[in-house]
This record gives structure tokens, sequence and C-alpha cells, in this order.
């Protein structure tokens, strides 16, 4: 480990050379902007030359890298639900309200013409058009609302994990997602059907 230490700016140039693309595809993935991703990269190879110190060498490099930018992807989506309105509207930001359609004059839920639809899943998921007017729904919701989601579904990570990375309670992360496929779904019946 001493080895490192004394070489701390040659090491680290390897490892940004070796682990770039890989860190960068990750924090992509997790926040679908190439600036966000940029910054968050650069952040987790600046963290890295800070606390070279305590990388101990208990698991690989890449390992500890990706930790830290997990942890920076995480400080990332805090920063900006604490920077985004607390009372999202949705009339203000898509020009429709998330009930708008779904139920009858009785309260009863309305059949609309895209349940048929939802039974072709896998066809849908290998529709291009279909998934670049998903991918639009999905960047139209609140951060955070979006972070659930794409844990939940896409990261396929368990619910105690996600409640910890937004400090929210399981049931304020459950209300989250269910107003979230509510608003997909309105979205994609407008966009796509």
């Amino acid at each position: 480990m001493g080895l490192i230490k004394e070489n701390s700016k040659s090491v680290l140039e390897q490892w940004v050379n070796q682990f770039s693309d890989e860190l960068y595809s990750w924090a992509f993935f997790k926040t679908s902007s190439k600036e966000v991703a940029e910054d968050l990269v650069q952040d987790t190879f600046l963290a890295a030359f800070h606390k070279i110190d305590s990388f101990q060498g208990k698991s690989q490099p890449k390992t500890w890298l990706f930790s830290i930018l997990n942890n920076k992807v995480i400080d990332y989506y805090r920063l900006s639900a604490r920077t985004t309105k607390k009372n999202f509207s949705l009339t203000e930001n898509s020009g429709y309200e998330l009930s708008d359609g779904l139920f009858n004059s009785y309260g009863c839920w309305k059949n609309n013409d895209i349940n048929a639809v939802w039974d072709q899943e896998q066809e849908l998921l290998d529709n291009p058009d279909f998934n670049t007017v998903m991918e639009e729904c999905m960047n139209d919701l609140p951060q955070k609302w979006k972070l659930a989601v794409t844990s939940k579904y896409l990261s396929e990570k368990k619910t105690e994990a996600i409640c910890q990375e937004l400090e929210i309670t399981a049931s304020n992360y459950w209300q989250i997602v269910h107003r979230s496929k509510l608003l997909l779904k309105k979205c994609l019946e407008l966009k796509w059907v």
C-alpha cells in the first residue's frame, strides 16, 4: 500500500485511463445526463485523489472507485431533491392532472385504449418508438420519482435500499411509485397511443 501512496499521481492516472469509460457508462445510466455523468466521474476521481491514503487494497481499485461514484450519484439526487419544489404540481409541468381521464363521472375506472396494448409487453420493449416516448415520459417525472422507478424496475434494488438512498419512508416510497406509474401511463396515453 505504501507504493500506491508514494506514486498516487501515476496510479490515479492509470486508474483514470483504465476505468473512466466504465464509470461514465454507469453514471450516465443512473442520471440520463451526459454532463452530469461527466461531472460525477470527475468528482469521483477527485475524491479518490484526496482519499488515496484511505485506500487499503482490501478491494480492487475498480470496486473502490465505483463505491465512490455510487455515493456521488446518491449525493447528486439528494441535492436535486432538496432544490426542487416540495409540492410538485403536475399541471404546471405537464399540463394535465394525475387523475385526468382515469375515472368516469361515477368515480369508476375508465377502460382506456392503451390497456389492450399493455398485454404486448415484449413487443413494446423491442419497439424503438415506444422506448423513445417512454424515456421522454420518464424525464418528465420529478428527479426523486424517476430515481425511485429506475432503482426499482431497472436496477431491481430492494425497497429498503431505495428508501435509504432517497431518505424517505417506505410508505412515501410506495406512494411515489404508485403516482409515477399513473403519471407514466397517462403520459404514454397522450404521447404514444
